[in-house]
């Protein structure tokens, strides 16, 4: 490994007072939560979303705080909308710095019945959002002369459970994605860096908004019950998970720290130690 790919711990943005953020997905939950994070520490903030009326309450919040926001309305699978993203924030703010590729989606279905427009929904919004992100905004980035840019995977980008076969692919893609982005980065020197965020549990509502926001808004054509059982039962646990707030928190570190990997729930990590273990023993699949 030549020098420029070692891991240095001082490629943190060390001030980030003034500098300008985009965060997509950025009018509720795990999104919001870094809005407000940056937003406190004196970031101009561009919040992207498909959701008009919490865009407007997020503006109203922020500003009437002192903190410098604007909004737009954004669907991250659409390659024009993300463009037209990155002018509305040179337009409003002149530079960019930070990039959080939040936005996604998830329906629990077995993989079986799991409709095709679902699938590359999913995809669409989980991992070419993303793709779509890094293209558009990395050059803005890079010519603003220091950044970063994280993505929300999550712990099924580490390990894929049963009935999320699509946003475990997606999101597994997503961490592919930031790892070898993050890798490139150093190789070639970039001023900017990368992270990628894994949570588990987060008290958000994705999936009620994966309900409102589904193409299809079908339920799939057979064991609709088992995949509604899952559904609340996902749902369940997700409100009695961490505050988003707390997670907006950890990024924002993150980006300061220089930090890649961001879990929220680390001990969850112990599942890909034992998969790992598996692997090597006996070439078998642990059960979550």
């Amino acid at each position: 490994m030549d020098e420029g790919t070692e891991h240095s711990t001082d490629r943190g943005m060390s001030d980030v007072d003034g500098r300008v953020a985009v965060v997509t997905g950025g009018a509720s939950g795990i999104g919001l939560g870094m809005v407000r994070a940056f937003a406190g520490a004196g970031m101009q903030v561009m919040v992207a979303d498909l959701d008009t009326e919490a865009l407007a309450a997020v503006a109203d919040e922020l500003t009437a705080a002192g903190a410098d926001v604007a909004t737009a309305v954004c669907d991250v699978a659409e390659l024009e909308q993300v463009e037209a993203l990155a002018s509305a924030t040179i337009d409003r703010f002149g530079s960019v710095n930070v990039l959080c590729n939040n936005a996604g989606v998830g329906i629990p279905t077995r993989t079986n019945d799991l409709k095709l427009e679902d699938w590359r929904w999913i995809i669409d919004v989980d991992l070419w959002g993303p793709i779509h992100g890094v293209k558009v905004f990395l050059p803005l980035i890079e010519e603003a002369g220091e950044g970063h840019i994280n993505t929300t995977s999550s712990m099924a980008g580490l390990v894929a459970s049963g009935m999320m076969g699509a946003y475990n692919v997606a999101k597994h893609g997503v961490v592919a994605l930031m790892a070898t982005l993050e890798r490139d980065l150093r190789g070639r020197r970039s001023p900017v860096t990368a992270s990628v965020l894994c949570p588990g549990p987060i008290n958000t509502n994705i999936s009620r908004n994966s309900v409102t926001y589904r193409p299809t808004r079908a339920k799939p054509s057979a064991d609709g019950a088992t995949s509604g059982k899952a559904a609340a039962t996902i749902q369940a646990s997700l409100e009695r998970g961490m505050d988003p707030d707390e997670v907006g928190r950890l990024v924002l570190q993150a980006i300061t720290d220089g930090d890649f990997w961001i879990l929220t729930h680390p001990r969850w990590a112990k599942s890909l130690d034992r998969q790992i273990e598996a692997m090597n023993d006996d070439r078998s699949l642990t059960d979550l």
